[in-house]
């Protein structure tokens, strides 16, 4: 029987993270965060200046990183893969046949996305990335213009299970919904 792969995608802020870890409270997963195995690199390591300056880490690096530590025989929740239609269809063609993929697109407005990394900072939470303007401004244009047309084509995608899930409200009622979601 295959196992479940749950794909939290969605701008910089909408909570990825925060629901990432809600998630693995209630169940275990094999769990996947690209974005903080890239962040543990040393900063002067190439990737690490890529992601400083808000842009993508090319996909041949990404997809190492992912098929390594993908495991079939237990349920896998994954977070900031795939940001690219490249990176989506990759995802697809290679585990959509040894996994059942549910995508759950965390959709808020860019505004909300920029109100929680400015509370991120202040709260002292913040990533590097974060406090750098310019490079928070190039992740957002980079999920609308690149990670959207993704999440577009998952919605359609054959054999994937995918769900929007408004999540501008209070952390357990966007929590409540997203668990509804996974549900249906």
């Amino acid at each position: 029987m295959k196992k479940d792969m749950i794909v939290l995608m969605g701008g910089q802020g909408v909570g990825k993270g925060t629901f990432s870890k809600m998630l693995r409270d209630q169940h275990e997963f094999n769990y996947i965060e690209t974005g903080a195995m890239f962040r543990t690199l040393p900063a002067d390591s190439e990737i690490a200046k890529i992601i400083a300056r808000g842009e993508l880490v090319p996909d041949s690096e990404l997809f190492k990183l992912v098929a390594s530590k993908i495991n079939d025989a237990m349920d896998m929740l994954v977070d900031g893969f795939p940001r690219t239609l490249d990176q989506a269809k990759w995802l697809v063609q290679n585990y959509a046949d040894k996994f059942n993929i549910r995508i759950i697109y965390l959709n808020v407005p860019e505004e909300i996305m920029m109100a929680r990394i400015q509370k991120r900072i202040n709260e002292g939470g913040g990533r590097a990335d974060d406090a750098d303007a310019a490079a928070v401004r190039r992740r957002l244009d980079t999920f609308w213009n690149v990670t959207m047309p993704a999440i577009e084509w998952l919605r359609t995608a054959p054999g994937i299970k995918f769900s929007d899930v408004d999540v501008t409200g209070e952390l357990n009622d966007n929590f409540a919904r997203i668990t509804a979601a996974l549900k249906s």
